[in-house]
């Protein structure tokens, strides 16, 4: 069970374990069978679908635990299980193993003049902290995408959840015995201590080549402020759509709706909605009415509110806010030009969607954003490596450098050069 220790000498000495044998782990899984690592997966899907009771009943704990303490309902949204979630993460293990193996891949060859041939080789990334929050089910998708990858991967679940993951866990270890993998390839913290957060920053003497947060603000911005090893995050999902006069109406109502209300409490909910000046006659009240008969609270700019009056006034903070609730901004823009002066002044950078029939209005918006993921025509709620084909995902990255965007098992994956001659030597 996971627990506090007695004192940070204890949370020490138990994270300079876990990272020394995740090293040695990931050593192994770097060269280990496609036919293993496959076999590993498909064991844990079985094992978390016969685990079904135990697993809802440990959900339970935790859900217990956080009565009464004012949470919102976006976090327990992502804390609770049900059946259904848990016959998901069985699939997602499955489709994972499906995926082709990414390590070894030749990823690009070519021959130089001087006969020497060079060949860019996927490799695993070694280790992989995961620091999460309220999401049991990342437990299942971090550690078979990292596995997949070659990777051992030191899982760190929030307090809130403890029983769900090590619930969780505990048939992931199955799926790696039956695979005869090493059990540490996949490692949860054994303590809610939150020193352990910090041991995890430090990289644990060199242990940890990369993290991946995956919670709130606050997390995100410490594990970025502190991280002494690569991050790949996003801080906030502050996501936008812009709706353009060439829009369809019927299927703009029927994606604004389901971009913010699908669910709220996800990092590709729509925070911000966007209406063409020259819309506003044809299309800004029926989306707005729309959305309010879905029970979303609309915070409208002066503009809004000068045409339909009745709506909370948005302020400054409003553009800057990643709500996670049933809320929405709205503002009036000057057309395509407009829409994307607001969004690269207030995105996050994370998703942006356009709905509009004028191509050359869609070719703006995608040449012209900056944000990791866009999209035409569709709900911003997308933004899932799961959608993407990627049988879930271990976070999204919005930054720049390797990785980014939904974060699956190529993007787990780094490159090393192999070069071969005939006795070549430089002159």
């Amino acid at each position: 069970m996971l627990d506090k220790v007695a004192n940070a000498a204890d949370v020490a000495a138990i994270m300079d374990e876990i990272g020394r044998n995740a090293k040695a782990a990931a050593r192994e899984l770097a060269t280990a069978s496609t036919e293993a690592k496959n076999k590993a997966l498909n064991t844990m899907a079985d094992a978390i679908l016969a685990a079904r009771d135990k697993i809802l009943a440990a959900n339970a704990i935790d859900l217990r635990q956080v009565e009464g303490k004012g949470l919102l309902p976006s976090f327990i949204d992502r804390l609770t299980l049900t059946e259904k979630g848990i016959a998901g993460m069985a699939s997602a293990l499955r489709e994972i193993a499906e995926f082709k193996d990414p390590v070894g891949e030749v990823i690009a060859a070519w021959d130089r003049p001087n006969g020497l041939h060079i060949e860019r080789v996927r490799t695993p990334l070694g280790v992989i902290g995961v620091i999460y929050e309220s999401r049991p089910n990342v437990t299942a998708d971090a550690g078979a995408l990292c596995l997949k990858a070659g990777n051992a991967v030191i899982l760190r679940g929030g307090s809130d959840s403890a029983h769900s993951s090590k619930a969780i866990h505990d048939c992931l270890v199955a799926g790696l015995k039956a695979a005869e993998l090493p059990e540490h390839a996949i490692q949860i913290v054994p303590t809610t201590d939150r020193a352990a957060v910090g041991a995890m920053l430090s990289g644990l003497n060199g242990a940890i080549d990369v993290i991946v947060p995956r919670g709130g603000k606050s997390l995100v911005a410490r594990v970025q402020n502190e991280a002494r090893v690569p991050v790949f995050a996003h801080l906030e999902g502050l996501c936008h759509i812009y709706v353009d006069a060439s829009a369809d109406l019927e299927m703009a109502k029927k994606i604004v709706v389901n971009a913010k209300m699908r669910r709220t409490g996800v990092c590709g909910a729509a925070e911000t909605l966007l209406i063409d000046s020259a819309a506003i006659g044809t299309h800004l009240m029926p989306i707005l009415e729309a959305l309010t008969e879905a029970g979303c609270e609309i915070h409208a700019s002066a503009a809004v509110l000068k045409v339909f009056p009745g709506f909370k006034p948005a302020t400054e903070e409003d553009w800057r806010t990643e709500y996670l609730d049933a809320v929405i901004s709205v503002a009036i823009v000057d057309g395509i030009s407009g829409a994307i002066r607001h969004i690269n002044t207030y995105s996050s950078n994370h998703t942006e969607a356009v709905i509009a029939e004028d191509l050359e209005v869609v070719a703006r918006f995608f040449n012209e954003i900056d944000s990791a993921i866009l999209l035409h025509n569709a709900s911003t709620q997308f933004a899932d490596g799961g959608e993407f084909g990627m049988g879930g995902e271990i976070g999204i990255s919005t930054g720049k450098m390797h990785a980014r965007g939904p974060v699956g098992v190529e993007q787990l994956t780094s490159f090393k050069y192999l070069v071969r001659g005939t006795g070549q030597i430089r002159p």
